[in-house]
């Protein structure tokens, strides 16, 4: 069962937060909102009767990408990313591109950047996709969430339109709300970790200047040393040999929201560079969450031989969020634009005024079959949580790095590839001090008197290796593990000292076999453990003060275990008739799931309530198509669709018995038909669904269902880079909670405030021009 002394049900809720009424019953909008689900899921049943012609497509050079050839085998193209075409680094003939491969490709205006990706990630037994940035960018780029529609298993919202993405695959970090960090995925730039003992942190991860984005679920992720149940997400930037020398990017709407990019990149000679530069301003929809951010994201290349080369990388970010605090389930239905009246002058904010990103990698070129990266980076990220009685400051400093090798052979007369690596994080400083915010809470303390200090301490450094080999003719059997230490540690030196340290040395097996029947489909099928232990800072969840300047605020560190899971997953991928698909079911048996609430005390001093969970058992579906509907002339009509179910429950707790997890929706589908016209012009609508979201771990709390309609329709003038677009976000201006924060439990018919407000009826324009 939850720990009792951490998750212990509330009877009583906060006079602030005035909680209305719950009336136990599903109103008409809900209903609405199922049979609107039933009938876009009915989209799928078109798939299979559509149908195109095939055309050749040419293949462009490009720079070499990080990833290890594998041996030649039929292609697999993910649906769900949208994107997959030719690559050249020399090995297009060992990577299995062919004529048909090149014909279906231009069947969905797949972009060049993304083939390589997506020939590595098919070499993997499980769910993975890559999305492009070059169709994401026929769009807004806003935030994150933008970059993330249609991909299946994932769930990624971008609450009050800031950089605060709440993202989960199979259920990991569903957890957390308006924090600074994620957990339960590991997040790397260019095969460099950007994961730290505190998590992710979310500012960096600005998409302009993002080349494609490899999406590896679960256990799939384990090539780059992840061992988390979300798997892992690598951002690959630009360089100088897939960017323009000069482009300006400007993007404007709805809410005051104005994003602004200039970026050059070129190469000379030996050497390259990319510079990219963003600015932004949102007055936003909802009272209180104005944002504004500045980033810088460089990078400088240098080939010294064709086998050696260096890349040496920086980010920078600035942010300014304001914080609504969370409403209530009628609060969004009847005004979805209000904060929560009782914060409404306390000028609750999130500041991050400047997180730096340093990193160097360096890849070798053994031998025709055999490859060596070395990588490492520094990050600093400060942060100032002024949402409570207190200011929480954080003065953070890491160091992550890498090795990674890669190198092909034959075992007994049969193809096999294999790739050992080693990636660790470490806190080089990491403090949190808390100070009076707010005199009214604290009578006769200047405002920055320091009520609490604490240090984070820890490290994580996984071993990994993985040997996939072809057993007979196009069935392939992989063979992984990784070798998982996680110490961490924590002390609190005013206003009393207090202090903790825990070991984690844990061993994560994998298998897992693929079957490629037809050069048109694949099954395949694994079974993964993973370990994901804490983030340093979900330890100080213990007992609070009780007297002195510190009352209310967490004294001590709680006995927190690491979460570990077994996951089976079979799944079938490949392409017919016009359509592209994806299908996965996996199953997670999970022990010592960590879990949060949001409690009155947490909400009021920026305090979390951490916990591990009696076995819990998470399950779904991800699936996704894309199908070309009709074609004619050089014209397009595709249809993109991707659904995932999720089922995450408690196993016989003491409490809960049988309850679902709260915090995601158990059925989400996006489905996209689209026009791509010959000349340039292009049309799309959009439709998003989502069954209600559980609030509480009674079950008797949930956000309505909602389902949002969007318009895109655009101009890219062929053969140059010059693009127009407009987009209509939410036509029908629908209320909706794009996500939750889960309570205890509801009493007396009352509902509390864990809910995070989407964005109403919005429109967005943009403009980009570049030319070299």
């Amino acid at each position: 069962m939850l720990k009792s002394e951490l998750f212990r049900p509330s009877t009583v809720l906060p006079p602030h937060l005035h909680p209305q009424l719950y009336r136990g019953r599903i109103p008409a909008g809900e209903a609405q909102g199922k049979r609107t689900f039933v009938l876009a899921s009915g989209l799928f049943g078109v798939l299979f009767a559509s149908h195109h012609a095939l055309a050749a497509v040419s293949v462009a050079p490009d720079e070499t990408t990080t990833h290890r050839i594998p041996h030649r085998t039929p292609v697999r193209h993910a649906a769900g990313g949208h994107d997959a075409a030719s690559h050249h680094d020399g090995h297009a003939d060992g990577n299995g591109l062919d004529a048909s491969t090149v014909e279906h490709i231009a069947v969905h205006h797949h972009s060049a950047a993304t083939h390589q990706a997506e020939v590595y990630l098919k070499t993997i037994p499980g769910g993975t996709s890559v999305i492009d940035a070059a169709t994401v960018l026929k769009g807004r780029n806003a935030t994150n969430a933008d970059a993330f529609k249609y991909q299946a298993g994932v769930f990624a919202q971008a609450p009050c339109g800031s950089d605060d993405l709440r993202i989960s695959i199979r259920g990991s970090g569903i957890q957390t709300g308006l924090n600074a960090t994620r957990a339960g995925i590991m997040f790397l730039f260019d095969d460099i970790p950007l994961t730290t003992p505190i998590g992710t942190v979310n500012e960096l991860q600005e998409p302009l200047g993002i080349r494609y984005t490899e999406i590896m679920r679960g256990g799939n992720g384990i090539d780059f040393g992840s061992t988390q149940l979300g798997g892992a997400i690598n951002y690959v930037t630009q360089t100088g040999y897939n960017s323009q020398r000069y482009q300006a990017r400007v993007e404007a709407g709805s809410f005051g929201y104005v994003k602004e990019q200039l970026s050059s990149g070129t190469v000379i000679g030996k050497s390259d560079y990319y510079l990219s530069v963003t600015n932004s301003y949102r007055g936003g929809y909802q009272d209180n969450t104005k944002t504004t951010n500045f980033g810088v994201n460089f990078n400088y290349g240098y080939k010294f031989s064709d086998n050696v080369d260096n890349r040496f990388f920086f980010r920078y970010r600035q942010t300014w969020e304001g914080n609504p605090y969370y409403l209530t389930r009628d609060q969004i239905r009847d005004n979805p634009r209000q904060m929560q009246p009782e914060y409404a002058t306390w000028g609750t904010k999130t500041i991050e005024p400047g997180t730096k990103y340093a990193a160097d990698r360096l890849r070798i070129r053994i031998d025709d079959q055999s490859r060596l990266t070395v990588g490492f980076a520094y990050l600093n990220a400060p942060m100032d949580h002024e949402l409570g009685n207190t200011s929480s400051l954080y003065n953070i400093d890491y160091a992550t790095g890498m090795v990674n090798y890669t190198r092909q052979d034959k075992l007994l007369g049969h193809a096999s590839d294999t790739d050992i690596g080693i990636y660790t994080s470490h806190d080089l400083d990491a403090t949190i001090d808390n100070r009076v915010r707010r005199q009214a809470a604290y009578p006769g303390y200047a405002l920055g008197t320091l009520v609490t200090r604490s240090h984070l301490g820890g490290s994580d450094t996984v071993f990994h290796v993985r040997n996939n080999t072809e057993l007979f003719h196009n069935f392939w059997l992989t063979a992984a593990g990784a070798l998982s230490y996680t110490p961490r540690s924590g002390s609190q030196t005013y206003p009393q000292t207090s202090s903790f340290s825990q070991n984690a040395l844990y061993f994560a097996p994998r298998a897992g076999f693929r079957y490629v029947i037809t050069p048109n489909v694949e099954v395949y099928g694994n079974v993964s453990r993973s370990v994901q232990s804490p983030q340093d800072w979900q330890y100080l969840s213990g007992a609070n003060y009780t007297s002195g300047i510190a009352t209310g605020l967490t004294k001590d560190w709680a006995n927190l275990r690491p979460q570990t899971a077994t996951t089976f997953e079979v799944g079938t991928s490949g392409h017919f008739a016009g359509t592209e698909w994806s299908v996965t079911y996996y199953h997670s048996a999970v022990h010592n799931e960590l879990l949060a609430v949001a409690t009155p005390n947490s909400i009021l001093y920026n305090n979390s309530t951490y916990g591990n969970a009696s076995p819990t058992t998470h399950q779904g579906v991800e699936t996704s198509f894309h199908s070309t509907l009709y074609k004619w002339q050089g014209n397009i009509i595709s249809l993109r669709q991707a659904y995932t179910f999720q089922s995450f429950r408690f196993n016989h707790d003491a409490t809960w018995g049988h309850n679902y997890i709260p915090g995601i929706p158990r059925h989400f589908y996006q489905g996209e038909l689209h026009l791509d016209m010959k000349n340039g012009f292009y049309t799309s609508f959009d439709v998003e669904v989502s069954s209600s979201v559980l609030a509480s771990y009674d079950n008797q709390y949930k956000a309505a269902p909602y389902h949002i309609y969007n318009f895109d329709i655009g101009y890219l003038w062929p053969n140059k880079h010059r693009q127009v677009f407009l987009s209509l976000h939410n036509l029908a201006n629908k209320h909706y909670a794009t996500g939750v924060v889960p309570v205890y439990s509801t009493s007396n018919g009352q509902q509390p405030a864990a809910m995070l407000s989407g964005d109403g009826f919005g429109i967005f324009a943009g403009v980009s021009i570049g030319f070299n």
